[in-house]
């Protein structure tokens, strides 16, 4: 047998022994995860996670979602809470402990303290009968059959299960508050991400005197000067009233000139598209992006609450934004 094979026979158990075990968690939750969710709504504070070690890392990850979806949150590291950071716990609070033997020290020597306070008791364990699960408020069964770890020492079925149940538990508060996209663009506005989520077209279209605009009696030639100056390989063409008429493309110029028009004594109104694309001004950015890809084009006319053109978006814009 090779090595490569050898790797990857390795990788298969490892992941069916962690398949199996979050399977298995399935057949785990009761009545408890539903209170825990009940306590946590109910909370006028915050989700205080804490675990020690791996459990540490995955309680990390559990704040971060939990804090991002709706709820807030935030890790305190169980050996600096018994050094003074459980002053950062107050009796409007919830703790979620996690810890798959269920007596940890550092997490077990906070029970007390906990108690006095208290502060209601969330534990994620791998032992119901173990003294942070007797202790706890409503404790989560988080046991597994085997660690994916052929030695039986590394954390590896048990923190991909405590994981889960931290994803699980996040989701369902998720649905109860009735979090929305604009709730969690509000939580991410930073990076590619929130970018996606919160700009909108008119934080980029091109306005006023930057648009291309013609009249419907505009020369086709003047009208060609006017797509050249502003760039867009296009204008828009006004009817008497200010309303938009057409556009003249790039293409469509193409298809004059082919069929033999003069070009001086040609009005743009003759040649105009009454097909085009368009987006109201408040649809988010990447919705416009949605409609170029789609339709294979690099300009967009926006349009305000009345349907008017209110400006033009380019490709370019979206690009430079991050929006693609």
């Amino acid at each position: 047998m090779s090595k490569i094979t050898s790797f990857k026979a390795s990788a298969i158990r490892t992941i069916e022994i962690e398949r199996d075990a979050i399977t298995a968690l399935l057949d785990s939750l009761d009545k408890n995860f539903d209170q825990a969710c009940e306590i946590i709504l109910a909370c006028k504070g915050r989700v205080v996670v804490t675990g020690m070690g791996k459990s540490g890392h995955i309680g990390k990850k559990i704040a971060a979602t939990l804090a991002s979806t709706g709820t807030p949150a935030m890790y305190v590291h169980p050996a600096e809470a018994s050094h003074g950071d459980i002053g950062m716990v107050t009796d409007k609070d919830v703790v979620l402990a996690l810890s798959n033997s269920g007596t940890t020290e550092e997490i077990t020597t906070l029970l007390p303290v906990l108690k006095r306070k208290g502060i209601a008791l969330i534990a994620v364990t791998g032992d119901k009968t173990s003294a942070l699960a007797n202790a706890a408020t409503v404790n989560l069964d988080a046991h597994i059959s085997e660690e994916a770890c052929p030695l039986g020492l590394a954390p590896t079925s048990s923190t991909t299960v405590a994981l889960v149940l931290g994803d699980a538990l996040a989701m369902a508060l998720l649905e109860a508050r009735g979090f929305t996209r604009d709730d969690f663009a509000i939580s991410h506005p930073g990076g590619n991400l929130g970018r996606r989520l919160l700009l909108k077209v008119k934080d980029l279209m091109h306005t006023g005197s930057d648009m291309p605009s013609v009249t419907e009696t505009t020369p086709l030639g003047s009208a060609l000067v006017e797509m050249t100056e502003k760039g867009f390989g296009l204008t828009t063409v006004l009817d008497s009233d200010g309303k938009l008429s057409g556009v003249f493309t790039d293409g469509d110029l193409r298809r004059t000139l082919d069929s033999g028009r003069d070009i001086q004594n040609t009005l743009i109104r003759d040649v105009i598209s009454k097909k085009y694309k368009y987006i109201a001004q408040n649809a988010l950015a990447v919705e416009a992006a949605k409609i170029m890809q789609e339709s294979n084009i690099y300009v967009l006319l926006v349009t305000d609450e009345n349907e008017s053109v209110a400006g033009i978006v380019k490709m370019h814009d979206l690009l430079k934004a991050n929006v693609v």
